[in-house]
């Protein structure tokens, strides 16, 4: 049988191929990466398209999954052992929650602080528009760490909600932006997550000559 292939973009800028691979990781999924071409109008152009058309995209056993959302139920649904969700019917549904609220919000935040992985600024101007972003997503970090007592979202082992904030994560490091000591803790628990740092060091890996994307993808 053929392993499973994902599909992904620049690991130094493709916040969404992120999110699809460590889903990969936490089903403990054993597959190959299929990078599409880097150069900078091919990007740009899966950019006009949407953040979701085909990148990532997950096929396994002659099914094809490209939204990150559906990757993350489908993976839960081929390997429950994985523990990808919470065990308890509440908080499922809060990770399911928080985890749709990034797939589909923060726009703001998104284009003020694209995802890049190769610098990290000392300080950062944020747009005054993304403000309301970075609160709201510290509210949820907040009550989940609280709620469930960290050091990941739902506890100590990692979930599909923290495969879909690390790119978050990495922005919050990467501009230098000002949230709590919590906030904070919570990005240094990504950034020394196993999944991440193998991602991060392809990252800065990746050729020089990439050109940086206004707008993430």
């Amino acid at each position: 049988m053929q392993k499973a292939q994902l599909t992904i973009s620049s690991k130094t800028y493709s916040a969404w191929s992120l999110r699809g691979w460590l889903l990969c990781k936490l089903a403990g999924l054993d597959f190959v990466e299929v990078p599409v071409e880097n150069d900078a109008s091919n990007r740009a152009e899966l950019l006009l398209l949407s953040p979701s058309v085909l990148v990532p995209r997950l096929t396994h056993e002659e099914a094809s999954v490209w939204d990150t959302l559906a990757i993350a139920e489908y993976l839960n649904e081929c390997f429950p052992e994985a523990g990808m969700m919470p065990e308890n019917r509440i908080a499922r549904a809060h990770c399911r929650s928080v985890s749709g609220e990034i797939h589909s919000g923060f726009t703001n935040l998104r284009s003020a602080l694209p995802m890049n992985l190769k610098i990290v600024h000392e300080s950062f101007p944020v747009f005054s528009g993304a403000r309301p972003d970075i609160e709201r997503i510290e509210t949820i970090w907040h009550e989940c760490l609280s709620k469930y007592g960290g050091p990941f979202l739902f506890g100590k082992k990692p979930t599909v909600a923290d495969a879909m904030y690390a790119p978050v994560a990495t922005r919050f490091i990467t501009y230098a932006v000002g949230v709590s000591p919590e906030s904070a803790a919570y990005c240094r628990t990504i950034a020394d997550w196993a999944p991440m740092k193998e991602w991060i060091a392809a990252a800065k890996a990746e050729p020089e000559e990439l050109e940086e994307l206004d707008v993430e993808f």
